[in-house]
């Protein structure tokens, strides 16, 4: 099957859990949930030390994660992006969510995630 031609829905029932774990992940501060769905060139840039610092940063500033809506599901002939507005406890800003998944060996695997 391919999974690059299935209703954004279906998409986001398969993306959308990914991006919980790295959301749960982030608030936990937990290295080895964070990282279970990255490639191995993110796990290579993603390290315990550099999430730690990260996740205690926005922390401290804007909160934990709260709302998620999504914006959008954008198809490349090999992976997928999705985009939704993020909102964080402490502040009112509006924030970007983003991931980039790709299918390596029947598995998804996140090549890029960011919340800017």
């Amino acid at each position: 099957m391919n999974w690059l031609k299935l209703s954004n829905d279906e998409i986001l029932e398969l993306v959308n859990p990914i991006m919980d774990n790295l959301m749960d992940a982030s608030t936990e501060i937990d290295h080895e949930k964070h990282v279970r769905d990255f490639s191995d060139n993110m796990k290579s840039i993603v390290t315990k030390d550099e999430l730690e610092k990260q996740c205690k940063a926005y922390q401290e500033t804007l909160g934990f994660f709260t709302k998620r809506e999504l914006v959008g599901v954008i198809r490349k002939k090999s992976d997928v992006r999705v985009f939704w507005k993020q909102g964080y406890s402490k502040s009112d800003d509006e924030f970007l969510a983003f991931v980039h998944i790709v299918q390596r060996n029947g598995t998804l695997e996140v090549v890029n995630a960011s919340v800017s």
